[in-house]
């Protein structure tokens, strides 16, 4: 695709020209510590994007259980459990080599999301590990999240997405099966049809 470079915006001068300053609620919501209010929102969330950085490039991982899975230890301190997966953690690979995190909390219904930057460590505390367990199983480790910056996010991309209407949704069988999209990108090396019929057992069995 050709894109005329002279276009292209290289400084922050330019920026500026082309967006105009923030309104102040725009830099009054956010501060340093979960307020009260955004506790709330956390505790609401069943569902977040947990981002990270390392030397192998970023990563944006979902992360999901039942509201509040995402404990508010206090004002500066979150834990978030990290559940069974595919094992490949890129986000704890990347947070071994930078600590720096991002999360964007998402409340079913609701507009507006909720955003919190901060650093981030894995522990593998028993106790720690023990308070998270689901179905009598704990996760391998817990992130404990040290806040740096929170705010709110205004709804006016989940209003564009309609993210929330029911009308929006697509039936699954629209889009490629996992098994079909493996199949195709390994040249045949995995069994796109079995893997497609041991996926839900294999969720079922393996969600904790």
């Amino acid at each position: 695709m050709d894109i005329d470079d002279s276009h292209r915006i290289a400084d922050l001068d330019a920026l500026l020209a082309l967006y105009g300053q923030p309104s102040e609620a725009s830099i009054m919501k956010e501060v340093d510590h979960v307020h009260p209010h955004y506790r709330a929102f956390i505790e609401a969330a069943p569902f977040a994007v947990l981002a990270t950085s390392g030397p192998d490039g970023l990563d944006a991982s979902p992360r999901g259980d039942p509201a509040g899975f995402v404990t508010v230890a206090d004002d500066k301190t979150l834990l978030i459990p990290d559940r069974r997966g595919n094992n490949r953690i890129d986000t704890l690979r990347n947070i071994l080599a930078d600590p720096r995190v991002a999360l964007l909390f998402l409340v079913p219904g609701v507009g507006e999301t909720l955003r919190v930057n901060g650093r981030a460590s894995i522990s593998t505390d028993p106790a720690l590990l023990a308070r998270f367990a689901m179905q009598d199983k704990p996760p391998r480790s817990v992130l404990v999240v040290h806040v740096e910056t929170v705010f709110f996010q205004c709804s006016r991309a989940i209003v564009r997405s309609a993210l929330w209407d029911p009308a929006t949704q697509i039936e699954r069988s629209r889009l490629p099966s996992t098994g079909r999209i493996l199949a195709d990108i390994s040249a045949g090396t995995i069994d796109g049809e079995a893997y497609d019929r041991a996926l839900p057992g294999r969720v079922r069995d393996t969600l904790y």
